[in-house]
């Protein structure tokens, strides 16, 4: 995807949820759009180096902390390919 394209799409994602309250889609279409949606994104995320930069930079900047700036960092890794993003499941220890 050239450096043009990516601010059309994400124009068009923007523009995908500014739908009046009263006219949106059943349920199951804005559950069905929003998977759609979700995976255009996921694959401008790991095809597009710059729009990745940028989402890293407004997601983990503001973190102080290291290692939760580093896990911020490593939740935008992809898989090879551009196949989408890595999903890791984190365990919590209370």
């Amino acid at each position: 995807m050239s450096r043009k394209a990516w601010p059309i799409v994400a124009t068009l994602l923007i523009a995908g949820f500014a739908v009046p309250a009263g006219a949106q889609a059943p349920r199951e279409e804005s559950a069905q759009q929003n998977v759609r949606e979700s995976e255009q994104y996921e694959q401008l995320l790991c095809t597009n180096p710059a729009f990745r930069n940028r989402r890293i930079q407004q997601e983990c900047g503001p973190i102080d902390d290291p290692q939760l700036h580093q896990q911020c960092v490593d939740s935008f890794q992809c898989r090879s390919g551009g196949g989408g993003p890595v999903r890791r499941r984190h365990h919590r220890n209370y």
